[in-house]
């Protein structure tokens, strides 16, 4: 069986949901742009485009920054605030991933 190909998308958990929303289909589209031409996100694109969308901790975030391959994106009303991390598209993440929290409201 082939692994799916998934964006994890985390969102600080402070992070109020009117700005979360936003911020989430920020990076979604920024991760897209960025990643484009690589060979996992052309896989992706033949659908289905799988996607995680977490909340964390500021301390699980600051973590996850340590990876490779994606887009932070702040919010302006915030005073520029680091709110959304997306990352590439590929089969394997690191294993604490499977343990953020899914963003439920």
């Amino acid at each position: 069986m082939e692994e799916k190909l998934k964006m994890y998308i985390l969102v600080k958990e402070d992070v109020p949901i009117g700005k979360a929303v936003v911020g989430i289909a920020h990076a979604s589209l920024a991760c897209y742009l960025k990643f484009q031409k690589s060979e996992s996100v052309k896989k992706w694109l033949e659908g289905p485009f799988y996607k995680t969308v977490c909340k964390v901790t500021e301390k699980e975030f600051e973590k996850a920054k340590q990876e490779t391959d994606f887009v932070v994106m702040t919010e302006s009303t915030l005073d520029n605030t680091e709110t959304t991390l997306a990352f590439r598209p590929r089969t394997e993440y690191p294993k604490y991933f499977k343990f953020f929290r899914l963003y439920k409201e």
